[in-house]
């Protein structure tokens, strides 16, 4: 099978520690290019990771022909623009969450893909690729912690950087965006539904003009999903899945180590039980993946419309923070 030759958009710290490994790791893709604005820097880091062509703009990435997929690490607002044009040069485009800077975006976005049917466009949520989840849904599917009632997650970090792009809000910062994003993501992938009503308490930091810490309710029906996300606590993470007759634990649910295996434990009738998952690299899985859709010409893992309604959540949470009121969706 022909090998996906991708372009990196940019010399994001994600792209050259995360991305660009996992694509050397892949079954089918290879790393043909990279760009950034700064044509000295993308010479560096070239050379640095063997990446065979470097270019000082982004424009001349997206007009290398031999490029087929382009991958966006760019800062949030960046995210739509730069993938249409990747589109618009014929390119295939893994880009990284949240899609979009709001859902009215994010569906810009959606809308815009019709027009280029033979393309595929991924949002980049790499949690879901960890095989620790599939054991998260084999145990609530098999029923081992009876009815499910609700999910509690925590995603939290401690960055004061003003220099950082997710301390401006202009370009889409704030831990919400950054990380909040994963906590709702994770809740409507457990529960496989959208939530009716959002709630949350939002702290915003008057110097950076970002939010700094959300605490969110939201309501699926009878069940809930509560959350916790902060960029000025301690580094920490961590979901659980409350039921009827049991509880799971998922100890590093977004980014474990691809050097040790993942667990998650099992609570039920006074006994913990801990299944540990194979040491992966979650990236190297979502690259596979993405380079799959492409080569069998089938639906990419997560849609752009997961992507949209993940965006009007985080967009009912800003709302309610806003007005102090609940949100329904």
């Amino acid at each position: 099978m022909k090998t996906v030759k991708w372009g990196i958009l940019s010399t994001a710290k994600i792209g050259v520690k995360h991305l660009i490994p996992a694509i050397k790791e892949s079954e089918r893709g290879v790393v043909q290019a990279i760009a950034s604005r700064n044509a000295e820097k993308a010479a560096s880091v070239a050379g640095e990771l063997n990446i065979p062509v470097s270019y000082g703009s982004y424009e001349e990435l997206l007009a290398d022909e031999s490029v087929d997929v382009i991958y966006n690490p760019l800062p949030n607002h960046l995210h739509v623009p730069w993938t249409i044009r990747a589109m618009k040069a014929g390119k295939h485009v893994l880009c990284e969450k949240p899609i979009a800077m709001d859902s009215e975006e994010a569906e810009l976005l959606m809308n815009k893909t019709r027009e280029f049917p033979d393309l595929k466009v991924m949002e980049a949520f790499m949690y879901r690729f960890h095989p620790q989840w599939d054991e998260v849904k084999t145990l609530i599917n098999k029923g081992e912690i009876g009815k499910p009632e609700t999910i509690h997650s925590v995603f939290t970090y401690f960055n004061d950087d003003p220099n950082n792009i997710r301390n401006q809000p202009g370009m889409g910062g704030g831990g919400l965006m950054d990380i909040g994003c994963y906590c709702i993501s994770a809740a409507r992938f457990l529960f496989e539904e959208e939530p009716d009503t959002a709630f949350c308490d939002l702290e915003t930091d008057s110097k950076f003009g970002v939010d700094t810490r959300a605490s969110g309710i939201l309501r699926f029906g009878n069940k809930t999903a509560t959350f916790i996300c902060s960029t000025k606590i301690e580094n920490s993470q961590r979901v659980t899945v409350y039921g009827s007759d049991g509880l799971i634990e998922v100890d590093t649910p977004f980014n474990p180590s691809g050097h040790e295996g993942a667990r998650v434990h099992l609570i039920k009738n006074g006994e913990r039980k801990t299944i540990e998952t194979d040491a992966v690299d979650q990236y190297r899985l979502q690259v596979d993946a993405f380079c799959n859709s492409i080569r069998y010409e089938k639906p990419v893992p997560t849609s752009l419309e997961d992507a949209v309604a993940n965006m009007r959540v985080i967009d009912a949470v800003f709302r309610s923070a806003d007005s102090g009121a609940v949100i329904e969706l």
